[in-house]
């Protein structure tokens, strides 16, 4: 087995190279207080991410019915997924600038080469498409089609789901208490 050293904070705050190995190791049971800290920023990426399950699926029953949502007119319809659009952009845009840089220096599954960055760009790449579609239909250069829609967000809807579920627990207790000390864990961004 090849050994791989990661960074780790020492007792005493410094931060010194860990063998693979050692990382890897069962680490003694949590206190409810110590979870609440090591699991805080999983539960709060959890409740952005339920809010994009919960708009992503009024979206796509509407394409799979064939239907919008009761007391829902279709202008409100094309801005929900605009907003969607949006929101989606916005929240990676904040994770890749200040989240993303800061676990990267101890984290490998942020680091810009690796999965959790690579399925922004692919999910990017169908929201772009899906975005265009939803302002030209806004626009009235086209008709809303149901399957046309849901094409789209068929296109980039399962490395989305797969994403938002990769990075909560990429941010769990056990994984982040890995990397990063109590006290550090207070200062991390989000």
């Amino acid at each position: 087995m090849t050994e791989v050293a990661s960074p780790i904070t020492t007792a005493n705050g410094a931060v010194g190279e860990a063998k693979k190995e050692e990382i890897e190791k069962p680490l003694p049971a949590l206190t409810p207080g110590e979870f609440r800290v090591y699991n805080r920023m999983a539960e709060h990426m959890e409740l952005y991410h339920n809010n994009f399950r919960h708009t992503w699926t009024t979206l796509h029953t509407a394409c799979t019915s064939r239907q919008r949502p009761a007391r829902m007119s279709l202008p409100q319809f094309v801005s929900l997924g605009l907003t969607f659009a949006h929101h989606l952009t916005f929240h990676h845009t904040i994770e890749e600038e200040h989240i993303f840089p800061v676990l990267a220096t101890r984290m490998p599954a942020f680091r810009e080469e690796l999965e959790l960055l690579s399925q922004h760009r692919q999910i990017h790449e169908g929201l772009e498409t899906f975005e265009a579609y939803l302002e030209a239909c806004r626009a009235g250069e086209r008709e809303l089609r149901w399957e046309e829609l849901r094409g789209l967000m068929d296109g980039f809807g399962g490395v989305l789901w797969a994403h938002l579920d990769e990075e909560v627990r990429e941010l769990a207790a056990e994984k982040m208490r890995r990397y990063w000390s109590l006290q550090e864990m207070k200062g991390l961004p989000m």
